[in-house]
């Protein structure tokens, strides 16, 4: 699978990535050893960065992955974990909490260290305990070898422009903001190549709206949106196609978006996955599903404190 540089850091990562989300049976129940079978799976079809947390099912995500590297040689893949939210309404992003946090983490998944460790969910608190406390611990961490690489993660893009210019990331993870009905990730690029900072683009599915299944209770989009999506994907299908592989595919094609997360405990899935970023995308059924998707295009949804989503009115 093709790699691209990951900002200023020294890493290449795979186009495609796995997101741990579903080992903890966020989107449905899963079986354990099947989703370590998708781990597997995942690596050897070229797949070389996994992404975690301990908010996906309450550790439980976080548990499952460690079953599955355990016997794993630790330099065959980049991993990523996070801190600072733990349940649907519960943060903390003090120094004490993020660096017992990773020790934790550690524990559950096998490890001594992560590549990566990521700002969870950002938007919801003040920037300032962001800026004062817990970037500063990050540093800490990775001066002391526990952490190579720090960034935050969140859903609204202004979150990334008001807080950016004022820390130094190495990386952020995006989601929701580029794929097939919303790429208004495009505009923040300019900013992140400027500094350096590397790019992880999150759930090209938009966390299932972009499905034949219909989206989770929980989905903050609105029913325009829900709607749109579902008959973008119901088109793909008349055509025989899964919108999944024209998703993955769009996604995964951008050659200034260094990687994709995705996310799936099935082992064939993820394999399907892998194999259609090696294959042509059908630029026509593209160009349909665009032309479903224009009336809601980069329609969100609102996510955290107010002044991160001004003008939004979802």
């Amino acid at each position: 699978m093709q790699t691209r540089k990951l900002g200023r850091t020294d890493l290449d990562v795979s186009v495609l990535s796995f997101g741990a989300s579903s080992l903890g049976s966020v989107f449905r129940e899963t079986n354990e050893s099947e989703a370590i079978r998708a781990v597997h799976a995942a690596l050897d079809s070229g797949i070389n960065y996994i992404d975690v947390s301990p908010y996906y099912g309450m550790t439980k995500a976080e548990a499952v992955l460690g079953k599955a590297i355990k016997e794993l040689p630790r330099d065959k893949f980049l991993l990523s974990t996070k801190a600072g939210r733990y349940g649907v309404d519960r943060f903390d992003y003090s120094r004490e909490r993020i660096t017992a946090s990773l020790e934790e983490s550690f524990s559950r998944l096998n490890t001594d260290y992560a590549d990566l460790l990521f700002l969870h969910d950002i938007e919801f608190v003040q920037p300032e305990i962001i800026l004062e406390e817990a970037i500063p611990t990050l540093q800490r961490l990775k001066e002391a070898g526990k952490i190579r690489y720090y960034g935050i993660c969140g859903l609204p893009l202004a979150m990334f422009e008001k807080l950016l210019p004022q820390l130094d990331a190495d990386v952020i993870i995006s989601y929701c903001h580029y794929s097939l009905n919303d790429t208004a990730l495009l505009g923040l690029l300019p900013l992140l190549e400027k500094q350096g900072v590397g790019l992880v683009n999150a759930s090209p599915l938009s966390m299932g709206l972009l499905s034949l299944r219909g989206t989770p209770d929980w989905h903050p989009a609105s029913a325009e949106l829900k709607a749109a999506c579902l008959r973008a994907a119901q088109h793909c299908a008349d055509r025989g196609v899964d919108i999944a592989k024209l998703a993955v595919q769009f996604s995964t094609s951008n050659e200034r978006i260094p990687t994709t997360l995705v996310s799936t405990a099935n082992p064939d899935n993820i394999r399907n996955n892998a194999a259609w970023t090696e294959e042509k995308m059908d630029t026509e059924l593209l160009q349909e599903v665009l032309d479903i998707l224009k009336p809601v295009h980069n329609v969100t949804w609102k996510s955290g404190i107010p002044e991160y989503n001004e003008g939004i009115t979802v």
